[in-house]
């Protein structure tokens, strides 16, 4: 008897410090509300065909649509930010490497698909929007992700438009929490046991879970939507009532399903009926 009182107060008490983990910030959902006005366009308004994707013609168009606008940085090797999602440079660019062991002059080289687009500036990008149209700005998790979340923080300290920080990389999201606490901040994440058959099963585990929340504090959670019943999430939402904003959305049914679970959608490859 005493060694089954004993693992049951174990299992107790393990489960509680899994729901302490897993606790976001809850303080300011508000700040997010100017996000759930509009959709998001992941990337910007493109098509990889004529406009690509993270591409100042993708913004504007966004911009003239009337939507906000989600889009990656990344850090080159003279320190200048720049807007490109992958970790390699051969799908959008068709040359071999990774962005992040260029410099922003060779990345000058080269163009984004079959156009005439060039991998932008996120100075310029900010200068285009003009405070039009609400930022999420996701800072990948390659290269020197940190020194991005310095430069990206200094950047954004002159912007007067409404834009939130989000990222894959727990420790990208508790060092604006450290050092920039009045930035709104989001943890991505996935079903990693689905989505990522090469990460290590531990990683896989505290991502996926979100058990890394108590550290980085994040004020949103931005979920892959095909997974929104994935455990952990769920339980952000229902015990938490965290913000949660659902990546990537590529049709009208996949929206109308999401709506059950989100609040905040980031989605492509279709144009949103604001009237359903």
């Amino acid at each position: 008897m005493v060694a089954l009182f004993v693992i049951a107060v174990v299992i107790v008490l393990l489960f509680l410090a899994y729901i302490l983990a897993i606790k976001p910030n809850t303080k300011r959902g508000e700040q997010m509300a100017p996000f759930e006005k509009q959709y998001i366009a992941h990337r910007g308004f493109f098509n990889n065909i004529d406009v690509p994707e993270n591409s100042m013609t993708a913004f504007a168009l966004a911009v003239n649509r009337g939507y906000g606008i989600e889009l990656d940085v990344q850090l080159t090797t003279d320190n200048q930010l720049v807007v490109f999602h992958d970790t390699d440079l051969d799908r959008m660019c068709k040359e071999q490497g990774r962005l992040f062991e260029r410099s922003y002059s060779e990345l000058c080289s080269y163009s984004l698909l079959d156009t005439d687009e060039k991998i932008p500036l996120l100075k310029d990008v900010l200068k285009l929007v003009n405070g039009r149209v609400p930022l999420i700005i996701e800072i990948k998790s390659d290269g020197r992700y940190i020194d991005t979340a310095v430069e990206v923080s200094n950047l954004l300290s002159t912007y007067s438009g409404i834009y939130c920080i989000e990222s894959f990389h727990p420790f990208v999201v508790r060092w604006f929490k450290r050092n920039r606490p009045g930035v709104v901040r989001g943890q991505l994440s996935t079903d990693y046991y689905k989505d990522d058959e090469k990460l290590i099963w531990y990683k896989k585990l505290v991502l996926a879970n979100l058990l890394l929340n108590w550290l980085a504090k994040p004020d949103f959670v931005a979920y892959n939507h095909k997974h929104s019943n994935q455990v952990s999430f769920k339980l952000c939402q229902k015990i938490y009532k965290v913000k949660s904003v659902a990546w990537t959305i590529k049709s009208q049914e996949e929206l109308e399903h999401s709506k059950d679970c989100f609040e905040i959608y980031i989605f492509d490859s279709f144009i949103p009926d604001h009237n359903a």
